[in-house]
């Protein structure tokens, strides 16, 4: 990867179908057979937590490589209180250009922004390996639970980050996901015959 060979925008509503195609191509078979994260992407726009100014589009060569959005949303503390703070994705890399790089520069660039528009934390399902060298941290370490996760289950998927240092300091609670990322599975099979079809297979270590 030459450096600057990139180009970081907001999405436009031009981009909105080539955004979709390639969520649904960098996710296609990776969690379930098939897919749901470009029909959630199609529902999230029109979301009341929806952020347009943290909804990016990276691009190489005149053409669509990546993408990253951001939605409001709150911890549940235990004190009563309700915080607010963000979550993300999808955020994804065009397949043949994944780990190459792209994906932690638009991650970084991404929460920067978060940063400068003033929000406090953001907590996010994904990978340790790769969003711990962006700054990510087990949820857990700062006291936060996940909505309906037992206490003895596996939280290592539930991660958090403070973009204001302090941010979460004498909170603890529980985090529940925008209700915009629960979809009807039927209405996304639905809304996948826009695009060129794909087979969706059972592969191992999907985890639906």
């Amino acid at each position: 990867m030459r450096k600057n060979d990139y180009l970081i925008r907001l999405e436009r509503k031009e981009d909105h179908r080539i955004v979709e195609n390639l969520v649904r191509e960098s996710f296609w078979n990776v969690y379930r057979p098939g897919c749901l994260e470009h029909y959630v992407i199609n529902q999230l726009r029109n979301d009341n937590a929806f952020i347009h100014e943290l909804d990016f589009v990276m691009e190489k060569d005149g053409k669509i490589i990546g993408q990253n959005m951001f939605m409001k949303a709150n911890i549940k503390a235990d004190c009563g209180k309700n915080i607010p703070i963000l979550t993300m994705g999808p955020i994804c890399i065009t397949p043949e250009l994944k780990r190459q790089g792209y994906g932690k520069i638009l991650l970084d660039y991404s929460l920067k922004k978060a940063t400068e528009l003033g929000f406090g934390a953001l907590c996010f399902e994904g990978n340790i390996n790769f969003y711990g060298k962006s700054g990510f941290s087990y949820a857990s370490e700062f006291g936060i639970r996940y909505h309906g996760l037992p206490e003895a289950a596996d939280s290592s998927f539930f991660l958090c980050k403070e973009l204001i240092a302090g941010f979460l300091n004498n909170i603890t609670g529980e985090y529940t996901p925008p209700q915009g990322y629960f979809v009807d599975e039927t209405e996304a099979d639905e809304f996948d015959k826009n695009f060129p079809y794909k087979e969706k297979l059972k592969l191992p270590g999907q985890l639906f």
